[in-house]
C-alpha cells in the first residue's frame, strides 16, 4: 500500500498576517502545490485574544489558500499544536504517523510543533521553501527561515531526524511513489 500524503498547515490565518511575512505570496503557492497533492491535509489554526479570536477575520485562513474538502482542522492556544489539542488523536484516528510541515511562524509554532512531534515519534519533513515568518529585532526573517532549516537538517534525534525538503522534492518523491 503507498504511504498516505500528509500535510500539516501552520497558522497561515489573516491576522497572523497582519504583520508582513517574508515571501507570502510564494509561500501561500508552494503550500497549495502540496495540499492540492496530499491525501490528507490538517490546518492548524491559533486562537487568542487581540484579533485570533475564533470566527474572527483574523482567524480565518488566508483566501488565497487552498482548503480542499475534507481538510481537518484544529485549533490550539500555545506555539505546539500538541499542546492542549485534538492534534495527537486526530493523527491516531487517522493512522497518521508521518506528515510533512510548513506554515507559520517558522521561529515559533512550526519550530516547536515539529520539535515536539519528532520528540512524540512523529516523522517529519519540513518543506524548507513552504515556512515563513516576519522580521524580528534580532534577526531578518530570511536569515531565521535559513537558520531553522539548517537546525532542523541536523537535529539529533536518534532513529527519527526530521527532513528538510523543497516543495519540489517533496512533490517529485510523492509521484513516484
Amino acid at each position: 500500500m503507498l504511504e498516505k500524503r500528509v500535510v500539516m498547515v501552520i497558522d497561515m490565518q489573516q491576522g497572523v498576517f497582519a504583520t508582513p511575512r517574508h515571501q507570502r505570496e510564494q509561500c501561500v503557492s508552494r503550500i497549495n502545490q502540496l495540499t492540492q497533492a496530499a491525501d490528507t491535509i490538517i490546518f492548524i489554526q491559533h486562537t487568542e485574544a487581540g484579533g485570533l479570536e475564533e470566527g474572527s477575520d483574523g482567524f480565518a485562513l488566508l483566501p488565497e489558500l487552498h482548503q480542499p474538502e475534507g481538510a481537518f482542522y484544529v485549533i490550539k492556544t500555545a506555539c505546539d499544536a500538541f499542546y492542549n489539542t485534538t492534534l495527537q488523536a486526530l493523527l491516531s484516528e487517522q493512522g497518521i504517523d508521518r506528515f510533512v510541515i510548513c506554515g507559520c511562524a517558522t521561529d515559533y509554532c512550526v519550530d516547536t510543533t515539529l520539535k515536539n512531534g519528532v520528540s512524540r515519534g512523529y516523522h517529519i519533513t519540513v518543506a524548507q521553501d513552504a515556512h515563513t515568518t516576519a522580521n524580528r529585532p534580532a534577526a531578518q526573517a530570511q536569515i531565521l527561515i535559513n537558520h531553522y532549516n539548517d537546525v532542523w537538517r541536523t537535529f539529533t534525534a536518534p532513529d527519527n531526524p526530521p527532513v528538510v525538503k523543497s516543495t519540489e522534492t517533496i512533490l517529485a518523491d510523492w509521484k513516484a511513489n
